[in-house]
């Protein structure tokens, strides 16, 4: 039975490589309101041309470089979803081109060897990083543990929070999404880390066998929990999953498992039941870092911190572009600037902190706290805070000391009860901590 959704997805999803590249027209929409054009230097062109050739990709006939750019460059932004006015989704269409050209260009081995050297590198990184923060019954609560999940009650839950894998780097801000579910009441269980993977990985390197693999994997897993409800948390996972995986094994099933729906937009519906938990003032100037990609989810942020009392947000009118700011590294230069910006902007203005809403995002940012005038959090710190619940966060204290092995030093006694050595964690420490910093900080 598995095999044969294994066979069918695959199968599936080349149908819908297909019918994409039919139902596109290349009328240039989606290349017009793309924000990312000039900074690929690619802006200006034929956007009939450009589009129509990116159908060419997915046809598997000839193609120009710049639309091989364009596919390459996407950061998912996602403006261009709601521009098509013959039901293409173009950021899967780039994503498709992008698989495609893949495939085009590397071996099947090949392809493997990339998917599987990413995904052990993704699984080292979570690992340790994590080791590094937390304690065994976080690590358990988080899904982590010897049994890989966590059941939050014994009954049937209703809900499943779904971590993806990146923000156990960051653990903090995931078990503050579990301090306010629990505020809140909800009966939920705990799926995340490498093996509960999207299959984002065995995607980018083309092994589309290997990621469709993946995806199942974990969707039925999902179903096995019998939760309706998946909350996610990293929206490269949740774009994963709504745009290529979910739908695909629906059509293969004939079913509807359940819904997916990023954890923070799930929040803003529970807005009026929040408010009452909101006891304790934030008297607080805050910018917030914020990205598109999922529709909803600036104002649904914006609208969780109105409801803290004693909160002003501080709209600092920059871009807001892409997923997450790793998204951005498709355009180095322009993320580089982008941040450069925020941070100038955000100390003219007086706030107090920059809350970005991400992992990636604070990963990328929270050192630059060490030189600014203003803290550098996630934004549910702030909501956490106004509950009266807090988490410190050990990835920015460690990232600001800037020394690897100050870092090693202060973490021997977590390091050593996880039974990882320093010649294990120094290499991730120096890649996944520290290596992390697109915008160099002040000195450097």
């Amino acid at each position: 039975m598995v095999k044969t959704i294994h066979q069918n997805f695959i199968r599936t999803f080349r149908n819908a490589i297909e019918n994409t590249a039919s139902a596109c027209v290349g009328c240039g929409k989606c290349y017009e309101v793309c924000p990312i054009t000039d900074a690929a230097q690619i802006g200006g062109l034929n956007a009939q041309a450009i589009t129509s050739s990116v159908r060419g990709i997915l046809k598997g006939t000839q193609t120009d470089v710049n639309a091989e750019i364009w596919a390459n460059s996407c950061v998912l932004s996602g403006e261009c979803i709601s521009k098509c006015d013959y039901g293409v989704n173009p950021r899967l269409m780039l994503a498709m081109a992008r698989m495609v050209l893949s495939e085009r260009k590397l071996d099947s081995q090949d392809r493997k060897s990339q998917g599987l050297g990413a995904f052990k590198a993704l699984g080292n990184s979570v690992k340790v990083l994590s080791k590094m923060q937390l304690e065994r019954e976080d690590l358990d609560r988080l899904g982590q543990g010897k049994t890989g999940k966590n059941a939050h009650t014994r009954r049937q839950p209703d809900y499943v929070f779904y971590t993806g894998c990146n923000v156990l780097k960051t653990p903090h801000i995931a078990l503050l999404c579990l301090d306010i579910m629990d505020a809140l009441n909800l009966h939920y269980e705990v799926l995340g880390g490498p093996s509960h993977c999207c299959g984002i990985l065995q995607y980018r390197a083309g092994d589309i066998e290997t990621s469709s693999k993946v995806a199942t994997n974990s969707i039925e897993k999902f179903i096995r929990t019998g939760a309706k409800k998946v909350l996610s948390w990293c929206p490269t996972c949740q774009v994963q999953y709504a745009e290529f995986g979910l739908p695909t094994y629906e059509k293969v099933t004939n079913s509807k498992p359940f819904e997916m729906t990023p954890f923070v937009l799930f929040l803003e519906t529970k807005i009026q039941e929040l408010k009452p938990l909101l006891r304790n003032r934030v008297e607080q100037k805050i910018a917030l870092h914020l990205h598109p990609g999922i529709h909803g989810l600036p104002e649904a942020a914006r609208n969780l911190l109105r409801a803290v009392p004693g909160i002003e947000i501080i709209d600092l009118e920059l871009p807001e572009i892409g997923l997450m700011s790793n998204s951005l590294s498709t355009v180095p230069r322009l993320k580089k600037n982008l941040q450069r910006d925020e941070l100038k902007a955000a100390e003219a203005a007086g706030i107090d902190a920059l809350a970005a809403v991400y992992h990636a995002d604070h990963r990328e940012l929270c050192a630059h706290e060490r030189d600014m005038p203003f803290q550098i959090i996630n934004f549910l710190e702030i909501i956490g805070a106004a509950m009266g619940i807090y988490r410190n966060d050990y990835f920015k204290s460690l990232k600001i000391k800037q020394d690897s092995e100050a870092i090693l030093a202060d973490c021997a006694p977590i390091l050593s009860s996880h039974g990882i050595s320093n010649d294990q964690a120094r290499p991730i420490i120096e890649s996944a901590l520290l290596g992390e910093q697109p915008l160099p900080l002040r000195g450097q």
